[in-house]
């Protein structure tokens, strides 16, 4: 090989060495850039798991979110629902507050509609009181006149057919001395009649005071009254621990007179008369007396006897005034005791009943209020 050949090969080969070299610089720069590219690809790796993790979490999160958010939206629609309730519940209030406001209204018009009622029921009842202390003050004078004046001529035509009779009683034919004993008997009823009337209208003026009274002492007043027919006819009245009863005293006692007296007049002709007086505390309810106020306490008075009685079906017409349902020529009287009977009963409150069979005597039950309060 010639020198210009290897001259040639020198060259080429120093070109290639430093071809080599540069290719060698080159590699090396691009290792080192591929190695640095790879240490950012790793950094972006990393970064990427980090923003991986950080968006795993953030989707975590906004689950988490989104669970919360329905159930703050179904509290939000319950909340709504119990909103409009609340709502409609208040309409309807609003509405029932009208009403009751409009009501009262209404009650408030009534009541001074009712009030002007009031008033004018309190005038008519001062001047029916004005009327009847006026009625009171013309009974009174009518029982006046009734205790005097009217009695008077029935006493003078009492005494001087007595003396006409005593004197000139044979000089009197047989319907002469007739006429004078018919005469005096219609002067002594007359004089009955007008007493029982008395006595009748005392009942309804009197005034009402009541007392808790001892009915055993009442009775006993009452025998005293009666104690000679009592013997005459040996009649017994039985009674023992009779109660203690609200009464208006002296109106009390003329109702036992008055029953006890029927029960001696209308006894048996052969039969001694049997009167039994008991007595009981009574609260009615509904089947045991329809006139009695059911669960009120009562004091249940009951005076039977042995006497003649009378038919089931006169059990109320007895009370009426005047009636009589025995012959006047046998039993003396004007039919009015047992009306005063009835009219004391109800200045009391109370309730007589009557129950009978003929001839097998007869029952007064008396049914007087228990007052909570006595005026003595």
């Amino acid at each position: 090989m010639n020198e210009e050949s290897l001259s040639l090969a020198n060259k080429a080969l120093a070109f290639q060495i430093e071809e080599n070299r540069k290719r060698a610089t080159e590699l090396i720069i691009a290792n080192k850039e591929l190695i640095f590219q790879n240490e950012e690809k790793e950094k972006r790796a990393a970064e990427l798991v980090i923003a991986n993790n950080e968006l795993a979490f953030q989707n975590t999160e906004k689950e988490k979110r989104a669970a919360e958010l329905i159930i703050a939206n179904k509290e939000l629609i319950f909340q709504n629902e119990e909103k409009e309730k609340r709502a409609a519940e208040l309409v309807i209030a609003n509405k029932e507050l009208a009403f009751q406001n409009i009501e009262k209204e209404n009650r408030a018009a009534e009541l001074i509609i009712a009030n002007k009622e009031l008033v004018f029921q309190n005038g008519e009842k001062e001047k029916r009181a004005a009327e009847l202390i006026a009625a009171n003050k013309e009974l009174e004078s009518f029982t006046f006149i009734s205790s005097h004046d009217l009695q008077e001529p029935l006493r003078k035509m009492r005494i001087f057919s007595s003396r006409i009779l005593e004197s000139e009683y044979q000089n009197l034919s047989e319907s002469g001395r007739n006429y004078f004993e018919r005469m005096q008997k219609s002067a002594l009823h007359m004089q009955m009649l007008i007493n029982d009337l008395l006595a009748y209208s005392r009942t309804t003026i009197a005034e009402r005071t009541f007392e808790h009274e001892d009915l055993n002492k009442i009775v006993e007043e009452v025998k005293a009254v009666y104690k000679e027919e009592i013997e005459l006819k040996s009649a017994v009245i039985e009674y023992k621990n009779l109660l203690k009863v609200d009464v208006i005293p002296f109106q009390f006692k003329q109702l036992l007179q008055n029953l006890i007296a029927n029960a001696l007049k209308f006894s048996k002709p052969d039969v001694a008369p049997h009167i039994v007086i008991s007595s009981t505390i009574f609260i009615p309810n509904k089947k045991t007396h329809a006139n009695l106020i059911e669960g009120k306490k009562y004091s249940h008075i009951s005076v039977s006897d042995n006497g003649i009685g009378f038919e089931p079906h006169y059990k109320n017409r007895i009370f009426e005034i005047f009636q009589r349902l025995n012959d006047k020529h046998l039993y003396k009287g004007t039919g009015i005791g047992l009306t005063i009977v009835k009219k004391i009963v109800e200045n009391h409150g109370g309730v007589i009943t009557a129950t009978s069979e003929l001839n097998k005597g007869a029952t007064f039950d008396i049914y007087i209020p228990v007052r909570d309060t006595i005026t003595t």
